[in-house]
């Protein structure tokens, strides 16, 4: 007597719909990707000034607004870290820059500081 092969039908449909089902998951996954605008990096970001508070527990604000060499280190590794080459400037900020306090409680705490980056 000669094997008989046994196929299941109802296994090999639910093969063919699953596998549809993931090659359209697919098709869409790869449409989005072509069909999104292409966000902004920061390469293409020219410049960028980051705003640090004076007193951030770190002890940076004494460094950075010596004008020392310890605060060019400190300014460059800052930029470094956000993805820029070097730091333009840093410093004192001159002017409240947010607009959120008033002129009173801006001078009762320390001046943040501002550094501005470069690529």
């Amino acid at each position: 007597m000669e094997p008989t092969l046994f196929i299941d039908e109802d296994f090999t449909m639910r093969r063919t719909i699953a596998l549809s089902g993931f090659l359209s998951m697919l098709g869409f996954a790869a449409a989005s990707l072509i069909v999104l605008p292409n966000a902004p990096t920061r390469a293409n970001i020219v410049n960028a000034t980051f705003v640090i508070p004076a007193s951030d527990g770190y002890g940076v604000a004494d460094c950075l607004t010596g004008g020392t060499e310890c605060g060019r280190i400190v300014a460059d590794a800052w930029c470094e870290a956000q993805g820029f080459s070097r730091a333009e400037t840093f410093g004192r900020a001159v002017e409240e820059v947010t607009g959120s306090t008033d002129i009173a409680m801006s001078k009762r705490s320390a001046a943040p500081i501002a550094i501005t980056c470069a690529n």
